[in-house]
């Protein structure tokens, strides 16, 4: 009883008044970059879903198979043909490579904004301490309150979706990206700048190398939750797997509902393992590329 006199006599804070107002002048001065921004996205994706609908859709199970077996074994190149299979014989297979094509985008756009971010963080301690409270803010929000304002910006369709995406699954690569680089050995760093080694190769061929399994690992997080988000997206028009999902829903069509996110499921375990594999320290090519040269037990 006395929370709720205490709470009543409290004035009222228009909070969601002021971020309405924020959207509301960001659609009326910058409406230029967002439509470049959205123009943008919707290029890659439409190129990207015309890419992999190149093939059909036997073939390119074939290629993703043999993808599969030269990076994670013949375990997941099974699978791959399996389950990709089963996905056409469901009648998905549109559907199922809209939604790779919205993942593939996001997910390079959330790496290309979260490593950089990451490193930053790893290797400046006020960097780390302005981020940590916008991921633990970009974490705890909601998926679904991302669609509001992306809808806004990129009216209905794919964009606003990848664009939600990018911001839902940004948090876990940067975080993992900067304990990557904040748990290289710092004997490890100190020995290269010793030798007179340039920061930027210090970067390159030291902590980059050795955080490569945690960066690994955030970029499998961050696309399995670029995932997730996308089938969320099928709310606002974004089509793809989502779309069917939702569509399902809307109908209390259990089967068409049950066989999209079974195609999701496809898609998630083996976006997974591939990118899991990538991570691991036997058969990572990034770490291959990036420690190429360097002596010792960085190599």
């Amino acid at each position: 009883m006395t929370t709720d006199v205490l709470a009543s006599e409290l004035p009222r804070v228009h909070v969601g008044d002021w971020f309405d107002s924020l959207v509301t002048w960001c659609t009326d001065n910058l409406g230029w970059l967002f439509d470049g921004i959205g123009s943008g996205i919707e290029w890659a994706v439409d190129n990207l879903t015309d890419l992999l609908n190149l093939l059909p859709p036997l073939g390119l199970t074939v290629v993703l198979a043999l993808v599969a077996l030269l990076v994670a074994g013949w375990r997941l190149g099974v699978f791959t043909l399996v389950g990709f299979a089963l996905i056409d014989s469901m009648e998905l297979w549109d559907p199922a490579m809209d939604t790779l094509a919205q993942v593939l985008v996001a997910a390079v756009i959330g790496v290309v904004i979260s490593i950089p971010i990451g490193i930053a963080a790893g290797r400046n301690a006020v960097v780390s301490r302005i981020t940590r409270p916008v991921l633990d803010f970009m974490q705890t929000m909601p998926a679904f309150v991302y669609l509001i304002p992306a809808i806004f910006f990129f009216h209905i369709g794919a964009v606003p979706g990848v664009v939600a995406t990018v911001i839902f699954s940004l948090p876990p690569g940067v975080r993992l990206t900067e304990l990557g680089i904040r748990g290289v050995d710092p004997e490890m760093v100190e020995a290269g700048e010793a030798f007179g080694t340039p920061p930027l190769r210090v970067l390159t061929r030291i902590q980059i190398p050795l955080a490569m399994p945690s960066i690994m690992a955030g970029v499998n997080q961050l696309i399995m939750l670029a995932l997730s988000m996308v089938v969320i997206a099928g709310m606002v028009g974004a089509g793809g797997l989502g779309g069917e999902v939702v569509e399902g829903i809307q109908r209390v069509d259990i089967s068409g509902g049950f066989e999209a996110g079974l195609g999701v499921v496809v898609l998630a375990i083996y976006l997974d393992r591939l990118t899991g594999s990538l991570g691991d320290d036997r058969r990572s090519v990034l770490r291959t590329l990036f420690s190429r040269g360097m002596p010792g037990p960085v190599g």
